[in-house]
């Protein structure tokens, strides 16, 4: 059976690495529009949840790890007060910025990240790139106002042990095997992301899964495409996958009917108690 970075026990190669230093390099040509087809794929899941879980007027949010900023701006269309948006690379959020949207360029990790208090605080796709889940879900937990919701989306890898051998599975497996060998990607802790939440002492905490279809030339398809190209040297390295696999793969990206599963993204909830008199 090809082994996925969920087989592996031991530290990435790379640990100390930061995102996008080896492989998604925001000053790459395409970079900004890979981000962009992923935000395609999911903001009106996210957004959904969101507005679902009030955010609007007088709230004051935090979006971490705000990429190009998609998730923000939309927080600003429904009526949030104010929205600041947190990356460690800032340069497709500094433009321009619409007003009450507060770009800051931080780095989560550091103990210097320390923005203040929050209605919303959301993270999607931030922390299955980063060491210590549980520290950084306490860490974004401690930033919330009293009755605020800390909101956190990562990937949950389908191709399990019993998943139909293909070229795409075969890719895929390669790809989260890559990725956790030179950045420490690791998503094997995501089904538990709630227990981290509750941990963190949020109350009310809930989860739930959207597994968006993959359909020729849609958003979804083409940002693996992208994402397949920029992690390619790291695909192969793993030994799993080589050049004429991955381009199977894109292939039947493309392909009508073609039944792979994208990885899901799941996004679990809670929200920090009210103020002990």
């Amino acid at each position: 059976m090809a082994h996925s970075a969920s087989s592996r026990s031991d530290a990435p190669t790379l640990g100390a690495s930061r995102y996008g230093e080896q492989v998604f390099r925001p000053q790459d040509q395409g970079e900004a529009d890979r981000i962009d087809l992923g935000a395609l794929a999911y903001d009106a899941t996210t957004m959904a949840r969101l507005r679902e879980l009030g955010a609007g007027p007088g709230w004051r949010c935090l979006d971490v790890g705000a990429g190009t900023g998609t998730v923000a701006r939309a927080l600003l269309e429904v009526g949030a007060d104010e929205v600041v948006a947190a990356d460690r690379d800032v340069r497709f959020l500094a433009a321009d910025p619409p007003p009450g949207l507060t770009v800051l360029e931080a780095d989560i990790t550091t103990d210097g990240f320390a923005p203040g208090t929050f209605d919303l605080v959301h993270a999607r796709f931030v922390l299955m790139h980063l060491p210590d889940p549980g520290r950084m879900v306490a860490r974004l937990a401690r930033m919330l106002a009293p009755q605020g919701v800390l909101v956190v989306s990562d990937a949950v890898d389908l191709t399990t042990a019993d998943a139909p051998d293909s070229s795409f599975t075969s890719a895929m497996r390669a790809m989260w095997q890559g990725l956790h060998d030179t950045i420490g990607t690791d998503v094997t802790w995501v089904p538990g992301c709630p227990r981290l939440l509750e941990a963190a002492s949020l109350e009310s905490v809930t989860a739930e899964i959207h597994v968006p279809p993959l359909q020729p030339d849609s958003a979804i398809s083409r940002f693996w495409a992208e994402t397949w190209d920029r992690a390619r040297a790291s695909m192969i390295a793993t030994g799993l996958v080589d050049d004429s696999t991955i381009d199977d793969a894109v292939r039947c990206l493309d392909a009508p009917g073609f039944c792979g599963h994208s990885p899901g993204m799941l996004t679990a909830w809670g929200h920090r108690p009210e103020a002990r008199p």
